[in-house]
């Protein structure tokens, strides 16, 4: 749960600090965080999270399962829409796909969800984004 408490540290006061000890790279998600307007420096296995104002809305591409809950998570506390592409869906059935997703925070907390199967390990041209 590191991506999704890091979302709530980008937009709480203070500094927080996340130190990882077992999985190198857990940190892939924090370029597209920053992307949104978080402030997070990563030095080794640890990432310094200064909390802000407030997040926008950007064009952001999920890594990994992680990932994905955490950007939409950020999408629907920034301000603005923000869209999230390469989303693994989380649940029963939704295996060998991938996902969209457009969220509009900051008050009109909502998300549209779309789901398309994964073809050779990608998204299809025309839904890639």
């Amino acid at each position: 749960m590191q991506a999704q408490f890091m979302v709530l540290m980008s937009v709480a006061g203070g500094v927080s600090v996340i130190s990882e000890t077992i999985f190198e790279n857990r940190f892939i998600h924090v370029s597209e965080l920053r992307r949104m307007g978080a402030d997070i420096r990563v030095s080794g296995n640890t990432a310094t999270v200064k909390g802000v104002a407030h997040l926008s809305g950007a064009p952001v591409m999920a890594t990994d399962l992680r990932a994905s809950a955490c950007l939409v998570l950020a999408g629907l506390v920034a301000e603005n829409t923000t869209e999230v592409h390469r989303v693994l869906p989380f649940g029963p059935g939704l295996r060998g796909s991938r996902g969209q997703v457009r969220c509009s925070g900051r008050g009109h907390s909502s998300c549209e969800v779309t789901i398309f199967p994964l073809v050779a390990g990608k998204c299809p041209k025309d839904h890639a984004g």
